[in-house]
């Protein structure tokens, strides 16, 4: 195992400084928090895998750390009740490791029997039924395929917000950082969900990412931007919108997909991306296992590990790549 390199976690030097230093600072002027460096760092996007299930990847000198996702329910039991140990216990496994973890809040899901939201969001009725359901866009059937939680209900995101205050009063500092999930999202807009409406659903996620951002003084906050419900091409100007106000306020912004030249993701985030990569504290994305199944247009094969970092680098300004495990460069005789 290799030993920290100055400069290198940034939770590290957040401790050493201590939180009291920080707090001296106004929130207002929303200090500028960066991971930047010439190449991406690495980490493993491990889903909801324990972090000790892949030690020996995690113990390569190439990797960073891990992305971890906690989906709502798990995280709040019961109304106000927060379970943090999940998150306890895979920290304390990659500080044994030297490495780092990357926090994913979760609140839409990709499978219809996923409805991993606290049972009491989903039952009482000024919540609106907590859940809408995803279209069938993958020919899962008529029951859908996932579901998104109502952030659009005022109720709803209340306690939303409540979570991410009471994960930053215990892990602020701590980590290396939160992602907030995608905001694509496969609503039947032709009829669409209680209250929802495209400028709706975009307030209430800039409420959800300005929120986080005050609540994390110290741990970079990084949103999830792919692509709009209701927008294609900055038609509605959400996209230059969020980007602008990241800018502003310096907070990160990231992906659940890097695909080099992409036609949807060129019409969508990836030239906001190219135009603030030098502008934004911090642009994490992710190599998921459904980027693997993407051809290069140049070679006629899946793309490399060299083609992704080269893309993600110079066009889009990444600083921290999520891989998976699956990347044939982690796999033992993997080189790519």
């Amino acid at each position: 195992m290799r030993a920290p390199s100055p400069g290198r976690s940034l939770a590290g030097i957040l401790r050493a400084i201590g939180l009291a230093t920080l707090a001296l600072l106004s929130i207002s002027t929303f200090p500028v928090i960066s991971f930047a460096q010439e190449a991406p760092r690495n980490f493993l996007f491990l889903g909801g895998d324990d972090p000790e299930d892949h030690a020996a990847l995690l113990q390569r000198e190439d990797i960073e750390g891990a992305q971890v996702v906690y989906n709502w329910r798990g995280l709040e039991p019961s109304e106000g009740e927060y379970d943090f140990a999940a998150i306890e216990r895979d920290l304390a496994t990659l500080e044994a490791f030297d490495r780092e973890l990357f926090v994913q809040l979760q609140d839409r899901f990709f499978l219809p029997q996923a409805r991993w939201l606290p049972d009491y969001l989903l039952e009482e009725e000024i919540y609106a039924g907590g859940l809408a359901r995803q279209a069938d866009t993958a020919g899962e059937g008529p029951d859908g395929s996932g579901w998104v939680a109502m952030q659009w209900q005022p109720a709803l995101r209340a306690r939303f917000q409540a979570l991410l205050d009471a994960l930053a009063e215990r892990f602020d500092g701590r980590i290396a950082g939160i992602n907030l999930p995608e905001t694509s999202t496969d609503l039947d807009l032709d009829n669409p969900p209680p209250g929802f409406s495209c400028d709706s659903y975009f307030a209430a996620t800039m409420e959800n990412l300005a929120h986080a951002r005050q609540a994390f003084a110290a741990s970079p906050v990084v949103q999830y931007v792919n692509f709009w419900p209701c927008e294609w091409d900055n038609d509605h100007d959400y996209m230059g919108r969020i980007f602008a106000m990241a800018e502003e306020r310096q907070i990160g912004l990231g992906g659940p997909d890097i695909v080099p030249h992409r036609r949807a993701q060129e019409k969508n985030s990836y030239p906001f991306f190219n135009a603030y990569r030098e502008r934004l504290p911090l642009v994490a994305m992710a190599v998921q296992q459904p980027t693997l199944t993407y051809i290069d247009p140049q070679t006629g094969e899946p793309f490399t590990r060299a083609a992704i970092t080269a893309y993600a680098q110079d066009h889009l300004g990444v600083d921290v790549i999520f891989w998976t495990i699956e990347a044939p460069w982690l796999q033992e005789n993997g080189s790519q």
